[in-house]
Formats: C-alpha cells, sequence, structure tokens
C-alpha cells in the first residue's frame, strides 16, 4: 500500500496539492467600491505568487473544467467581467466572457479554489464578505445552501457546478444549474 502510494505521489510530480487559501490582505489592489468590479488585470502578474497561479502562454487543456459563477450584492447581480485572469498571459482560472462562466484549464488535475478566482478578480471573498459588503453572505452550489467560506469550494470537483453568492439581500430565486454551451 505505502509503495502504491509513492508511486502515485512520483506520477503526479510531488507531494498531493493542497487548496489554496488565499490572504486577501496580501494583495496590493483589491477593489475596494461597490460593483461593477473590473476584471483585476492591472495587478494580476504582481498577485500570480500570492495566488499559487502560473502565467501560461496558451491554455493548458490536459486538464478542463467549467463552473458557473452568479454573483448579488444588496439583491442586484454583480457582473462577472470577460478577462478575469488573462493579461499578456492566461492562467489556469480564467474567463472568456461576461457570461459568468468559469475555465478551469491547466496542464495537471490540482485543487482550484473559487478564493484564487476572486484574488485574481482583486475582490475580497471570505465567510463574511464579497468586496466591501461585509456582514450576511450567503452562498448556494447547485441550488443547495451552503455555509463556511466559499473562498474554500473546489472548482474543480465537480465540473459544472452553478455557484451563487449574495452580500446583503438574496436574489428571489436560485438556480440549481446552467446550460453550458457544447463543449464546455
Amino acid at each position: 500500500m505505502i509503495a502504491v502510494v509513492g508511486i502515485a505521489i512520483v506520477l503526479s510530480g510531488g507531494a498531493p496539492a493542497k487548496p489554496v487559501r488565499v490572504d486577501f490582505a496580501q494583495l496590493p489592489a483589491v477593489q475596494t467600491g461597490p460593483p461593477p468590479w473590473n476584471n483585476g488585470v492591472g495587478e494580476l502578474q504582481g498577485d500570480l505568487a500570492i495566488l499559487h497561479l502560473d502565467p501560461l502562454a496558451q491554455e493548458a487543456l490536459a486538464f478542463h473544467v467549467h463552473d458557473h459563477l452568479l454573483v448579488y450584492a444588496d439583491g442586484k447581480r454583480a457582473a462577472v467581467p470577460q478577462g478575469i485572469g488573462i493579461s499578456s498571459f492566461i492562467t489556469e482560472l480564467h474567463t472568456h466572457a461576461s457570461d459568468g462562466v468559469l475555465h478551469v484549464e491547466s496542464a495537471r488535475s490540482r485543487p482550484y479554489t473559487l478564493g484564487q478566482f476572486f484574488g485574481e478578480w482583486a475582490v475580497t471573498l471570505s465567510a463574511r464578505c464579497l468586496g466591501s459588503y461585509c456582514g450576511q453572505l450567503h452562498w448556494w452550489v447547485n441550488g443547495r445552501a451552503r455555509s463556511g467560506n466559499p473562498a474554500l469550494l473546489n472548482l474543480v470537483k465537480p465540473a459544472h457546478q452553478e455557484i451563487v453568492l449574495a452580500a446583503g439581500k438574496p436574489p428571489a430565486k436560485i438556480p440549481t444549474s446552467y446550460h453550458f454551451s457544447a463543449g464546455e
């Protein structure tokens, strides 16, 4: 049994990866105003080490997963902008369009968290705060209410999660799924 675990670790390139817990206080330019928030690429290069993400020359599609994100602040939907995680390079977590589809595209399977994505976006996410809205934070995955810190949510397993975050007043209806385009 120990030999099998050792072989698995060697084949995967080292010790099993742990999910990244982002310390938003270390990010130099977190957006502090109300939405709409820009895509955060102005400081992205300097934030990569803190976020444990890589600047890639192109998408790495060996590992390819999509999730969908809806964000609400005081009962109003806030846009998830296009181009999060895309500058003169692209990271493993990014958006292509402003449809809320989060792309996890990596050369290897490892845990990626919603906190890493929000770190790229330069918008604080914790158990109590969404951007500058702190206090009552609600969140759901596939229509099911969750508790704890949404920043720790694994974006990899399962794929095609419908993630809803609401600071303050939640939306009247919480979606349970998203209709992904063919190939997503």
